[in-house]
């Protein structure tokens, strides 16, 4: 693998309910805010931590739309663990070598809808976990196109 570690910089649940789910982050503490849902039934709400850590929540739909593996099968995880890597050529290829090496690919990389290059690979307990480039605003797309199925 390169050099170059991944950085830990996100935490995505995918909510089977989501209006409990915000409610009982908000309770905690958290300062949660949330996108209005979108005509298709998406849902996202975000907290940015002190520390520069996204804590991000998402329904069933929303999930559907950027991870291929919820359209096969209602889900793998309910929590995405993101790392953001420094180009989009390194979601590439840290995503090949990971599937090269008998890891699960589970959505291949693409160009999200939010403006990065993005993949989601499983650990070996099932985990999703997402490779993620930094974003560049003149590649968001709206409204969002349904990601490539593996």
């Amino acid at each position: 693998m390169p050099d170059v570690m991944p950085i830990l910089n996100q935490l995505n649940i995918v909510a089977k309910d989501f209006d409990a789910t915000i409610e009982f982050y908000r309770r905690l503490g958290v300062s949660v805010t949330e996108a209005s849902e979108a005509a298709n039934g998406t849902r996202h709400a975000r907290a940015s931590l002190p520390d520069g850590f996204d804590l991000e929540f998402d329904n069933g739909a929303l999930a559907r739309v950027y991870n291929a593996a919820w359209r096969c099968s209602e889900g793998s995880s309910r929590v995405l663990i993101g790392f953001s890597l420094a180009t989009r050529e390194a979601v590439d290829q840290r995503y090949a070598e990971l599937v090269s090496m008998g890891y699960e690919g589970r959505q291949p990389p693409y160009d999200a809808f939010w403006g990065a290059r993005y993949a989601v690979v499983a650990d070996p307990d099932g985990n999703d976990v997402g490779l993620m480039s930094p974003l560049e605003e003149s590649r968001r797309i709206w409204p969002p196109a349904e990601s490539p199925s593996p």
